[in-house]
């Protein structure tokens, strides 16, 4: 493949996992004792590490977060501006690029449905909760009980299944982005 088609390449797959994170964002679930909806978003985080290189993936974080600073409705249920990141959500977005960043680093160069499953239970989950924990806390000053009773435990059941279903969704999808 020629370099120009490959780059073409790399910043279509970058330019679909933005707009697949951004659409995600739309479908949520409001929670009356949570300052943060159960969202979709995790599905397609997962994705965009264990379907792009840990630098792209990366990337394509750091471009989500750069158009929804900019204004551009693009966070958890149509949001958007520096008051949505420097918010008390808004440590669960920014923990989404060293979370993309660790999970595509650790995924390892083959697909497998278990590994794939591990690092986004036991790595991206939890990084991402401890950027969302750490700035809800720094913004609240809630009790660390209810920063975590709030902002983690509703949230863990699900983006356990969410965990593994995008390790399921990148079999087909890795084949694909790789042009095997």
């Amino acid at each position: 493949m020629s370099d120009s088609k490959e780059k073409t390449m790399r910043l279509t797959r970058i330019a679909l996992l933005i707009a697949l994170n951004c659409i995600s964002a739309y479908l949520i679930i409001p929670l009356p004792f949570s300052l943060s909806p159960i969202a979709l978003q995790t599905l397609i985080v997962n994705l965009v590490a264990f379907l792009l290189p840990p630098k792209d993936a990366a990337v394509t974080m750091l471009a989500y977060i750069g158009i929804g600073i900019i204004g551009v409705p693009v966070f958890t249920g149509g949001t958007s501006g520096p008051g949505k990141m420097f918010g008390p959500t808004g440590g669960y977005i920014w923990a989404y690029v060293a979370a993309v960043y660790l999970m595509s680093l650790c995924k390892g160069k083959e697909y497998s449905f278990k590994r794939y499953s591990l690092v986004a239970v036991c790595i991206g989950i939890p990084v991402i909760y401890l950027g969302g924990v750490l700035q809800l806390k720094g913004i609240t000053a809630m009790p660390w009980s209810a920063v975590f009773m709030s902002g983690v435990v509703p949230f863990i059941p699900l983006d356990i299944v969410k965990s593994i279903l995008a390790a399921a969704l990148a079999r087909p999808l890795v084949r694909v982005c790789s042009n095997r």
